[in-house]
């Protein structure tokens, strides 16, 4: 990174330092000190980073995305904000990178289930101090120092022990201005036999600007969350975010990854795995015209008997670049592990690119893991089946796009997102022949 444009970002810190949240906490102060300082030294990642090898984020380097400073919740179109907000779910509404109570709607919380604003929580509503920070540190990569020296705000949800949540919870990041920076960072904590679905939706209007989130996850023993990510961001915007999880003996986490929106998107997704624990990651990537998807995976299996499934797909269209960095790690001590993993690329341009690398690290004996990976174009055989059945080239294409995407949107359970996904992927390819009543 540029030493002029870091010293930039640097000196815009130095202004709104005081304004942040949680400046009574002294360990709060530290953390963010040292991000900072992690951050001013090295900026932000490069290509030289084996992690970030095949993408390049020095366009953020070249513009200066400023905080929002305050809520501009004044500024929001209730129509659109209402059109994202799923039916038969509590919403919770960040603008610019701020909590609005005004916007959410969270009636009828069971008792005992909290939701609020991480400003909130940090100004004595809760204590957070034994977990943030706690699932990722500043080591990670310097994104994530970037995110704890700057976030403005963010969620905290606790579900309690042995609540299980009848209705989905949405996280709803919307970014109504040009040129900001929303950075957000998020709690959410599942006790010991409780269940709960949160979903986290990214969407913006057609502005340039910086999204930067992170969200730590810890699951309790024999807990089970299932956390949905819908990226639906600005064709002009610049998406980071990492979940980073936790998982306790026994805990169950299921995690699906839905990318369709940005200029650039990077994606982590991060899970330590303890004894007999389950992990499930899905995700599907639909990148058009120009815009560079990335996602990048790791499944820590800790402990003994832990199990973890991972299936991404990613649909290429135009000059658009899709990256899947998929890591299993088994300690040594995490015998009988059972891990699969999968990554599937189609490719409907000449110009279209994809990356893929697979990685299994194994340092116990007694496992059993495997990967695949494809990349590839449409089968033609398939094609000329469907043209022996009266059906058009165009249309059989269309058909086979769709089908092969479509897999992913049907492990959605929800209806109401479900149909938001679709919709999504409707949205970004030909439907010549595919009729929306049919599905």
């Amino acid at each position: 990174m540029s030493t002029v444009t870091n010293s930039r970002y640097v000196a815009e810190y130095d202004a709104l330092a005081p304004i942040l949240p949680g400046q009574a906490l002294p360990w709060l102060q530290q953390l963010r000190k040292d991000a900072l300082e992690k951050f001013s030294a090295h900026g932000f990642p490069s290509p030289r980073e084996e992690e970030w090898r095949y993408t390049n984020v020095s366009a953020i380097e070249k513009k200066l995305f400023v905080p929002s400073i305050t809520l501009t919740a004044s500024h929001v179109d209730k129509d659109w904000l209402k059109s994202q907000q799923l039916e038969g779910a509590w919403s919770v509404v960040l603008i610019n990178g701020h909590f609005s109570s005004e916007h959410s709607l969270l009636d009828g919380l069971p008792e005992g289930v909290s939701i609020m604003g991480m400003a909130d929580a940090l100004a004595g509503a809760k204590d957070v101090s034994p977990l943030l920070g706690q699932s990722v540190n500043n080591a990670e990569h310097n994104l994530v120092a970037f995110n704890t020296a700057w976030f403005t705000d963010g969620v905290f949800v606790h579900v309690p022990a042995k609540q299980v949540l009848m209705k989905p919870i949405q996280l709803l990041h919307i970014v109504t201005e040009a040129d900001v920076m929303a950075i957000t960072r998020n709690l959410i904590l599942v006790d010991e036999m409780a269940e709960a679905q949160v979903i986290e939706t990214f969407a913006g209007t057609d502005n340039a600007y910086l999204t930067a989130a992170v969200t730590e996850v810890f699951v309790g023993q024999n807990a089970q969350l299932t956390l949905t990510k819908m990226q639906v961001e600005s064709e002009k915007a610049y998406h980071f975010s990492g979940t980073y999880v936790k998982q306790a003996k026994d805990a169950r986490f299921n995690h699906h990854n839905f990318v369709f929106g940005g200029l650039l998107a990077r994606c982590d997704i991060h899970s330590d795995l303890d004894q007999a624990s389950e992990c499930e990651l899905n995700g599907l990537y639909l990148g058009v015209k120009r815009q560079h998807l990335d996602n990048h995976t790791r499944i820590n299996h800790l402990k003994p008997h832990a199990i973890s499934r991972e299936m991404y797909k990613g649909v290429l269209d135009n000059r658009a670049r899709g990256v899947f960095q998929g890591r299993v790690i088994v300690a040594q001590d995490a015998q009988k592990t059972d891990s699969q993993m999968n990554n599937r690329n189609l490719l409907l341009s000449d110009d279209a690119e994809a990356d893929t690398k697979p990685q299994l690290e194994i340092y116990a004996d007694d496992v059993k893991c495997g990967h695949g990976v494809t990349v590839g174009q449409l089968d033609e055989k398939s094609i000329f089946y469907l043209q022996s059945r009266c059906v058009d080239e165009e249309t059989a294409r269309n058909m086979l796009t769709f089908a092969f995407a479509n897999e992913m949107v049907d492990k959605i359970k929800i209806k109401s997102l479900h149909d938001k996904v679709l919709e999504q992927v409707l949205m970004r390819f030909p439907q010549e022949g595919i009729e929306k009543s049919w599905l």
